[in-house]
């Protein structure tokens, strides 16, 4: 039975961290480090918006619900996250195997080390300090789908005599030095493929403190120059989103009065002691 009952709590809290994501071919949420709550979206005019508390780390969750890979091109106000160039679709990204869930939890400054996700004000985020102030708020993820391999079909092979191989030995040489790609190409590819990797002042987010945070390399070939999906994720203080009208702020409740204050509470027969 403690089991089973295990089971429906992981279960609900499951489906409760998915009803915070954001996302179709993946479900992104923003969690609060600090307290490690899901951050809840809320729609307002066509975009999703979080509350993000001051000077909380933070960590933008990826879930794979595909079953197959997929790259995630992520950026923070404009800022492609792994690279720190200003970002655009066809840069570097995290690659996620299918149903696979990771927490990006900061700007890559190796493959080894990252420097945190911190809520702050904007004069102080990353993005303002490099001087690119004009999309601090925004989070973004651009899903490429893998584009799949093509299948290679080769004939029977057939041993040649020894005639017919001492006369095209020669030949064949030839052929295979012309087509091999020289060795400054090869390394250009490879290069190419290494780079994926697996109201009050506006909050930003901060270059906050190193932390460990390991991951690979590995090849991606995209199925299309434009993204499968793109999502959005909006954020700010509470305070400001209550300004601007995304959140209602909640009435405080009606105090409680007598209408008469000064008359005793009725006294009812007590029970005896014992």
């Amino acid at each position: 039975m403690t089991r089973i009952f295990s089971l429906v709590i992981l279960v609900w809290l499951a489906t409760i961290c998915e009803a915070q994501a954001v996302g179709g071919l993946a479900d992104v949420a923003i969690v609060d480090r600090e307290s490690g709550a899901v951050l809840t979206p809320h729609y307002y005019r066509g975009e999703y918006w979080v509350a993000g508390n001051p000077g909380a780390r933070y960590a933008i969750e990826i879930h794979n619900r595909l079953g197959e890979r997929l790259l995630a091109v992520t950026s923070v106000d404009g800022v492609n996250v792994v690279s720190g160039a200003t970002a655009a679709w066809d840069q570097t990204g995290y690659v996620f195997t299918s149903g696979d869930r990771y927490k990006i939890t900061g700007w890559r400054k190796s493959d080894a080390e990252i420097a945190a996700f911190t809520f702050t004000a904007s004069p102080n985020s990353y993005a303002e300090r490099t001087g690119r102030p004009a999309n601090v708020g925004v989070i973004g993820v651009a899903l490429f789908r893998e584009r799949p391999p093509v299948p290679v079909y080769t004939s029977p092979s057939i041993d040649p005599t020894e005639e017919d191989r001492s006369r095209y030995e020669g030949r064949f040489k030839d052929e295979a030095a012309e087509s091999a790609p020289s060795r400054q190409s090869m390394d250009k590819a490879g290069a190419a493929g290494a780079a994926n990797f697996a109201a009050a002042p506006k909050l930003g987010t901060g270059h906050g403190a190193r932390e460990y945070s390991y991951v690979n390399h590995t090849e991606f070939e995209r199925m299309q120059l434009q993204p499968n999906e793109v999502i959005r994720i909006r954020y700010d203080s509470l305070d400001n989103l209550f300004a601007l009208g995304i959140i209602k702020r909640p009435r405080p409740p009606a105090p409680s009065v007598n209408p008469f204050p000064v008359s005793p509470d009725p006294q009812y027969v007590p029970d005896p002691r014992g």
